[in-house]
């Protein structure tokens, strides 16, 4: 008799496991059955998110978000988060995705599954069209701006030949101005700084010659949801595929998403 029970406990424990895991992996069923998906988004990291003049969010993260809820066809919900909260929010259901210029890491995938990356997030020597830089020896005798203490700072003093003249200024604001105003002819610094510069419409605009470090952007989403996994992932290679995520790369990144992203 007790073995008997012993086996239905068991048995009772199997199905209650599997039944929590069903019920986990069906956050996709339950967003399509409410019409409304929500999604964290930055409000204080632009271009990324920002809080326009009429108090909307703005960015790049935004319009993927509304991307991802047209291609669903259900209502989007904007959840502003910090860099601090956007993965509790995640955990506590708060949102059901995270798009905030998250990137991938050992410690997140440990708590947090990732989709396919959709936005580029780099670091990378950028400077005119004209001026003729693919890699790290090219820079012998050309000047680099960069801000001081910023791991392109810390990078580009390891590869760059010992004939560039490298100037380091104290912000970012500061970098941008030597490259606007024509102190440096490239700049080492991060895809969104270049970015700012493309706003202000430069005579010489911008473009990335060699990365120095690659660190993507991923949608966050919690564990065991393998539907909404599969299904977001589907929509972003397709948005990949048909140029969409290009769109909102080039209004909001001044260029078009890289080839290998």
């Amino acid at each position: 008799m007790n073995l008997k029970r012993m086996f239905s406990a068991a048995a009772i424990a199997v199905s209650l496991v599997a039944s929590a895991t069903s019920a986990r992996a069906e956050a996709l069923d339950d967003i399509m059955k409410a019409g409304v998906i929500k999604i964290a988004v930055p409000q204080d990291f632009p271009p990324f998110g920002s809080v326009g003049p009429d108090m909307s969010l703005k960015g790049y993260d935004i319009d993927t978000a509304a991307l991802i809820a047209a291609k669903l066809g259900v209502k989007l919900e904007l959840v502003p988060v910090t860099s601090a909260n956007r993965v509790p929010y995640l955990q506590t259901k708060k949102a059901d995705l995270v798009i905030s210029s998250l990137g991938k890491n050992p410690d997140r995938e440990k708590v947090i599954d990732f989709s396919v990356a959709y936005a580029p997030f780099f670091n990378g020597v950028f400077g005119p069209k004209d001026l003729p830089v693919a890699k790290a020896d090219d820079l012998a005798g050309k000047i680099v701006g960069v801000t001081r203490g910023a791991i392109e700072d810390l990078k580009l003093s390891e590869i760059a030949p010992a004939t560039a003249t490298i100037k380091r200024y104290e912000d970012n604001n500061g970098t941008i101005t030597a490259f606007l105003s024509g102190q440096v002819q490239l700049v080492a610094t991060g895809n969104v700084v270049a970015a700012a510069i493309l706003e202000r419409n430069p005579p010489k605009r911008p473009e990335i010659k060699f990365l120095i470090a690659n660190s993507p952007c991923y949608i966050g989403l919690n564990k065991g949801e393998p539907k909404l996994l599969e299904k977001i992932n589907a929509i972003i290679t397709a948005a990949k595929k048909d140029g969409a995520l290009d769109a909102v790369a080039t209004k909001w990144l001044g260029d078009k998403i890289p080839t290998d992203l």
